[in-house]
């Protein structure tokens, strides 16, 4: 093994080529790569390293685009409400919108894939009722008074909203905006090919084809003030042209709407319980990008190249849990490395030869500035990494950016150097072997494996008030030594024997959202499968307002195993026992208060939750339940309000999993009495280590698979290797 060499690429640039081979013997780079606004020096092409070129499928060619302006991306976008004082409204469809990024398409048949929406009723207005003039960018409606109204309308993407972005944070002056355009129509399908292996023919130094990506953007939307207005990693919003509609309404059998994508204003975002049509549009989007995308990898292996794709930009169809991912045909995946939520949803990625992760901090002026502290970023960028690496390593890291802002940094220099050294150390004594699991746990939600590793995600590894003590569950899970699967309320309607072999379910979020279920509990088939599964023996954990849809007396409808419910005011006139508080084996690691009460972080919690009698309440604050468990049968359910990510939390929900499960006394098998620092065993290679997830040391006891221990100190950050 040399930990010394290989396993990390590195960015170069015109200006930095001596500067790039000295760090790639410091670093043990085996590869460099051009980013956007960077070009690849041709003195490096025999550097002997595998040299990486971005390829962007869908801009860098403005001309093509201009000459076939009908073969533009588009966009679906909505006007707000607006509310109608007389008979007449008119909406301007352009205020709040970036005019250099977007153009109206008036160009296609606006009465057929435009729809203006009373929205007071629900219900659509007819076409002959409204009407756009092209001069003052307005729809005119025959309005009812005081009815609110809006406009789903397509537009053209004139500015690549990534290329717009990093133009905006770099600062670059007198840019050409890059415009975008649709390689699913005829036309530009034709030209990519051609373009594909012209660029090829042009670069035979070039070892891998980096698509970035391929065909679609995530929903990306900039006000007047280039500010981000709206952000949905996972947005299909911007996947759509009325020639791909037309194909999905010929694959279906029934007419497209743009509410389909519109969604009242929501775009169908993740939090959305997704609808039948909603559905069907990605399930045809997935199918149709992969039978074109394989096309581009075809012509890339024709050429002896390797063909790997960025995990983010235009990524929208290649969704990498989902059967028609492998169709595709990819050597490899890159993406983007925030959190170790992030690092699990590129290492699980199945059917490509090698995974690869960038970590951060981009080498960007934002970052990289006198004054800045690259080196703190890029330590918490790791050290949170590393947990989730030492679960399911990817097989590469990289950095991106302008390297030549890294260089004003030694300490920086320096510390990448150390992690790339250790990366390789933890590749070498990982890859090849499941690590040792407690439990196999299943996170239930209405996405199931298509959104693995990616719940609670509205904006790529980064999170908000709202939502950050649900992430902070999956957080957790993608470093802990549990067997972690996503499944469906679909996955247990159509096969409920998939609960077979799981021990915990896990139900994180609000009520009547995506991540919860909402009215899916009312379907008699999933909730009786899922009693039965805690009846006979297994473990429910629900944080937020698991289970939660008002319906049939009762708002969480598994009251019966979590053992609380919420008050919504309709049952006031219930006087309400339940408030003391008990010590735990759930709660066992948390710290003390001077009062002697259990120091617990719940996030945003909840309020007006209380407890059955019957069950134990863990912790309220001000008769508001955050923290409570309860039997149910021969299983146990808990109730969490909420856990944001940290280091006491990730050891209550341990702890929570194993009571959930009658498994208390297998606590103590490789594990850390200090939950600041977390044992990770690899049986099959005879080999387990112990990391200091902390900026400072540490003493621990170690407990080993046996029960048999000893005490450790660590130094900060440090991780340890052990022959079992």
């Amino acid at each position: 093994m040399n930990n010394k060499y290989g396993r990390v690429t590195i960015p170069t640039d015109l200006d930095v080529i001596a500067q790039t081979q000295e760090i790639m013997k410091r670093w043990g780079a085996d590869a460099v790569r051009d980013c956007d606004g960077t070009d690849f020096p041709t003195e490096l092409s025999n550097i002997g390293a595998k040299v990486y070129s971005t390829y962007y499928t869908t801009r860098k060619a403005n001309a093509w685009a201009i000459a076939n302006p009908d073969e533009i991306q588009q966009m679906y976008l909505m006007t707000p409400f607006y509310t109608a004082e007389d008979a007449s409204l008119a909406i301007p469809l352009m205020k709040g919108l970036y005019p250099d990024m977007l153009k109206v398409n008036s160009h296609d048949d606006i009465k057929r894939w435009w729809e203006v929406i009373d929205r007071t009723t629900g219900e659509v207005v007819p076409a002959e009722a409204w009407s756009y003039d092209e001069l003052t960018g307005c729809v005119t409606i025959e309005a009812v008074p005081f009815h609110d109204y809006t406009v789903s309308f397509l537009a053209y993407i004139m500015w690549d909203p990534v290329h717009m972005y990093n133009a905006v944070i770099n600062s670059w002056e007198g840019v050409e905006h890059q415009i975008t355009f649709d390689v699913r129509q005829p036309k530009t399908r034709a030209f990519t090919m051609q373009r594909l292996r012209q660029f090829i023919e042009e670069h035979p130094y070039v070892d891998v084809i980096r698509f970035t990506t391929f065909f679609h953007q995530f929903t990306l939307v900039f006000d007047e003030l280039a500010r981000e207005k709206y952000v949905d990693w996972y947005g299909y919003s911007a996947s759509v042209s009325p020639y791909i509609l037309e194909q999905f309404e010929q694959e279906v059998g029934y007419p497209f709407r743009p509410e389909y994508i519109i969604d009242q204003g929501y775009f169908n975002n993740n939090y959305r319980i997704p609808t039948k049509e909603f559905r069907d549009f990605q399930a045809f989007q997935r199918r149709e990008v992969a039978i074109l995308a394989k096309e581009l990898v075809d012509i890339t292996h024709e050429y002896g190249k390797e063909a790997m794709m960025f995990l983010g930009d235009h990524w929208i169809g290649t969704e990498p849990f989902m059967e028609e991912f492998p169709t595709i045909g990819l050597d490899a995946v890159v993406g983007s490395v925030g959190n170790g939520s992030t690092l699990r949803l590129i290492s699980d990625i199945p059917g490509v030869n090698y995974t690869e992760g960038r970590f951060l901090p981009y080498f960007f002026p934002d970052t990289f500035y006198e004054g800045g502290d690259p080196v703190k970023e890029a330590k918490v960028n790791w050290v949170t990494a590393r947990r989730a690496i030492l679960r399911k390593p990817i097989d590469r890291i990289g950095y991106g950016g302008y390297l030549k802002l890294a260089l004003d940094f030694p300490d920086f220099i320096d510390y990448v150097e150390s992690v790339c050294d250790e990366f390789r150390t933890l590749y070498d004594n990982v890859q090849g072997t499941t690590p040792y699991c407690v439990k196999t746990v299943a996170v239930l939600n209405c996405w199931g494996k298509m959104r693995a590793w990616g719940n609670h995600m509205v904006h790529h590894a980064l999170y908000y008030k709202p939502n950050y003590s649900y992430a902070g569950i999956i957080e957790t899970l993608s470093g802990a030594p549990f067997d972690v699967k996503f499944i469906s309320f679909d996955d247990i309607k159509q096969d409920a024997s998939i609960l077979d072999g799981i021990d915990v379910i896990l139900n994180v979020g609000d009520g009547d959202t995506a991540y919860t279920g909402g009215s899916w509990w009312l379907d008699t088939d999933i909730v009786t499968a899922v009693k039965k599964f805690v009846h006979r023996g297994g473990g429910f954990i629900g944080v937020g307002e698991p289970a939660a849809h008002q319906a049939n007396g009762r708002y969480f409808q598994l009251t019966n195993i979590l053992g609380v419910e919420l008050e919504r005011g309709f049952t006031l006139g219930y006087d309400k026992y339940n408030w003391e508080e008990h010590d735990h084996f759930i709660t066992a690691d948390c710290k003390l208060d001077e009062a002697g009460k259990r120091v617990i972080d719940f996030g945003e919690g909840k309020k007006n939750v209380f407890a059955l009698e019957g069950a134990s309440v863990l912790r309220h604050i001000d008769k508001d339940v955050q923290l409570a468990v309860n039997e149910f049968g021969k299983g146990r359910g808990v109730y969490i309000s909420g856990l944001p990510y940290s280091f006491e939390n990730s050891r209550l929900l341990y702890r929570a999993i194993l009571w959930s499960t009658h498994s208390e006394d297998e606590l103590q098998h490789w594990f850390s009495d200090n939950y600041h620092v977390e044992v990770h065993a690899y049986v099959k290679n005879g080999k387990y280590c112990v990391v200091n997830n902390t900026y400072e040391p540490q003493d621990t006891v170690i407990y080993r698979g046996d029960g048999t221990r000893f005490p450790l100190t660590l130094e900060a950050n440090e991780i340890k290797w052990y022959e079992i």
